[in-house]
């Protein structure tokens, strides 16, 4: 198990660590594995900079999953592979993209948290008639539909009115996904939150922020345990 505070996977990968004073479960919330979905790496750094912590459990916070495809702007760093798809990795692969994940899997087969999000954008907004779409949808990968995924997007909808930006929940799951290799090893809950890439930044932050503290305050990290 990872100590509390700032560890590191590799000099410039950061994972914010912090324990609660009260038990409770551990969420897990990471950004940036696509290097051209800016939005959740601002939402969770914005969060950290203002200081979130739990009140029960712990919180694992990965702002920027594939620094070099951040750096670049791009899905992948530049001639490298789609993070998303090397799980569960390989400690001795040549591709840091499949070490990384290696090491990533070791963490949460270490850590087995309650929780795990991906913050993802898409550059479509989704429609039942386009395969694949995504934008504005909560991504689960297993049936039956986790009971949080429907809060959640109450609590979204509720927030974000206007009818381009409210919130649907959308089964796909993907073998290779790093969500579901990671749900597979610890039949833990794990959420691809997509917003739509058509709206302004910020708003995309301001979604991304509120998804993550909601999720947060109803599996009982921020707040409570729920009953």
């Amino acid at each position: 198990m990872l100590p509390a505070g700032v560890s590191h996977f590799t000099p410039t990968l950061a994972l914010h660590v912090f324990d609660a004073p009260e038990p409770g479960p551990t969420a897990l919330v990471q950004a940036g594995i696509h290097g051209d979905e800016i939005a959740g790496v601002h939402a969770l750094a914005e969060l950290l900079e203002e200081g979130i912590r739990p009140s029960h459990g712990r919180l694992i916070v990965v702002p920027v999953m594939n620094p070099p495809a951040y750096r670049a702007r791009e899905r992948t760093r530049v001639g490298g592979l789609d993070l998303n798809r090397c799980f569960p990795g390989d400690a001795t692969a040549p591709e840091p993209e499949r070490r990384l994940a290696r090491m990533f899997m070791d963490l949460v087969l270490s850590e087995r948290p309650a929780l795990v999000v991906t913050l993802h954008e898409s550059r479509k907004r989704y429609d039942p008639a386009v395969t694949p779409s995504f934008g504005q949808t909560i991504v689960y990968g297993v049936e039956n539909r986790p009971p949080i995924v429907d809060r959640t997007i109450a609590a979204l909808n509720a927030r974000f009115t206007d009818g381009a930006e409210q919130f649907v929940p959308l089964y796909y799951p993907v073998a290779t996904s790093s969500t579901e290799v990671i749900v597979g090893a610890v039949d833990c809950v794990g959420l691809c939150i997509e917003t739509w890439s058509g709206f302004a930044e910020a708003r995309r932050i301001e979604m991304q922020r509120a998804t993550v503290e909601i999720l947060l305050d109803d599996i009982g990290v921020r707040r409570a345990p729920r009953g």
